[in-house]
């Protein structure tokens, strides 16, 4: 059985900067109280013309450089997004055009804050199934279409970007490497909880985000900390095994609270919600792109990631990086 290892990584961030004080000028908010409860200082948002596909196909071809790849080397693409450009086609089917990646097959997936842990876990399970050896995984949101910029709860959470990643099936490389667990959850007894008010069957419009945040944090840590003890007992590894907590990046409470419960020290845990905000599927990829870039995660690293978003849904996978 092949090693299902994950080669590359890649990021696009839009190049406009919104700072907690010009959000200031026009939602009753400020810096300090957004930190206090948030810990994000910023966030990047999407121009007019910019599209969810347009950051995918960037941090798609950052990812494929930086594994050695072109995209008519990938089998499939699947992308994580709850901010398609249209209705349909799938998002990854523009990407696909846009790459030029003819022989890969590509579909969306939608699980909102914890897509790219299904996307991850889905194209796991496919290459293991022979569907094809190299897959292209993204993350990718333009959140802030999504906004009522009218509600201070939900408007100052939320960012826009992409990360993507590489995984390739490899029969030489031990088991031990690569993807080693995934562990998906669903509870849709709290959609009222997180979700967008409305949808093409609903209304026929695409709706604002409503959100009851103390609701949504009361559930994140204990649901995200069974999650990854659940991918750590089907692994066969413990906690102090991990080198990086690679959390979803929601809030700095909820990223310090997996960290008390994994036991790390906080210098093992990577934290871009200062800088990007929650991006929802683009989170986690971001952050493990910031980190493998800027030399902290290493070839042989094992890493934990988890996440958790609207459905109720939520997941945590452990990955050892790179190649042996």
């Amino acid at each position: 059985m092949s090693a299902i290892l994950m080669t590359g990584v890649g990021a696009y961030l839009p190049e406009r900067v919104v700072s907690n004080d010009e959000l200031a000028t026009f939602v009753e908010t400020d810096d300090a109280w957004i930190k206090q409860r948030t810990g994000i200082a910023q966030r990047h948002m999407v121009a007019e013309d910019e599209l969810t596909s347009d950051l995918a196909v960037a941090a798609a071809q950052d990812a494929l450089s930086h594994a050695g790849l072109t995209a008519k080397d990938i089998d499939m693409i699947i992308l994580a997004t709850t901010t398609p450009d249209d209705t349909f086609p799938s998002a990854a089917s523009v990407v696909q055009r846009k790459l030029e990646a003819g022989s890969a097959f590509a579909f969306d997936v939608q699980a909102v804050c914890a897509g790219f842990v299904y996307a991850l876990s889905v194209a796991h399970s496919m290459i293991a199934a022979n569907m094809g050896k190299k897959a292209l995984v993204i993350g990718a949101e333009s959140f802030t279409k999504l906004l009522d910029w009218e509600d201070r709860t939900t408007c100052v959470l939320f960012g826009d970007g992409a990360g993507a990643v590489i995984l390739e099936a490899d029969e030489t490389a031990p088991q031990d490497y690569g993807i080693l667990s995934n562990v998906l959850h669903t509870d849709g007894r709290y959609r009222d909880i997180l979700y967008v008010d409305g949808g093409p069957s609903a209304t026929g419009t695409t709706g604002h985000v409503r959100m009851e945040g103390k609701e949504v944090f009361r559930h994140a840590v204990e649901k995200l900390s069974s999650a990854m003890s659940e991918a750590l007992e089907k692994a066969d590894m413990s906690a102090e095994q991990v080198d990086w907590l690679v959390p979803h990046q929601a809030n700095i409470r909820i990223i310090d609270g997996m960290q008390k419960k994994l036991g790390l020290p906080a210098d093992r845990v990577v934290r871009t919600v200062s800088q990007h905000a929650n991006t929802s599927a683009a989170s986690i990829p971001l952050a493990l792109n910031e980190a493998v870039k800027d030399g902290r995660i290493q070839s042989g690293h094992v890493l934990a990631l988890e996440a958790i978003g609207g459905g109720l849904s939520w997941g945590a996978s452990l990955v050892r990086f790179g190649r042996p």
